[in-house]
């Protein structure tokens, strides 16, 4: 089976949760669709050092909850893959990445970052 389209109503859907979050107080480090070869379709990766000292449980309901007030119910929400600032696949995008003025639209697969090996992305935001 071949990996969905990424679309307009997907770019959208992110580019309000990155909002959401960050007019809630969580500074967003790195928001981009990315394509692992472990899940076959589009994930939206977000990494927030906000998020960092939560747990996983509590961190993906801080999430929830602030995407559910800002009008995005769960049901219109993308499948969301949280990752620590730290990890090396992160790491390596902000360190590449990071002072660049904007990433935005940005196409990243077919390499290594880090750790991970990424089919395909597409980058919103990596500061």
């Amino acid at each position: 089976m071949g990996k969905a389209t990424l679309v307009e109503v997907d770019l959208k859907k992110s580019e309000r949760i990155v909002s959401a979050l960050e007019g809630q107080g969580v500074s967003v480090a790195a928001a981009l669709w990315v394509v692992f070869p472990e899940y076959e379709d589009w994930r939206f990766v977000l990494a927030s050092k906000e998020l960092d000292n939560l747990d996983l449980r509590d961190a993906y309901l801080k999430i929830n909850r602030i995407t559910e007030e800002a009008g995005i119910t769960v049901w219109e929400s993308p499948t969301i893959h949280l990752m620590k600032t730290t990890d090396p696949f992160i790491r390596a995008l902000r360190k590449l990445f990071g002072k660049t003025a904007s990433v935005a639209g940005m196409r990243l697969g077919g390499q290594t970052w880090g750790d991970r090996f990424i089919e395909d992305a597409y980058a919103y935001k990596i500061a």
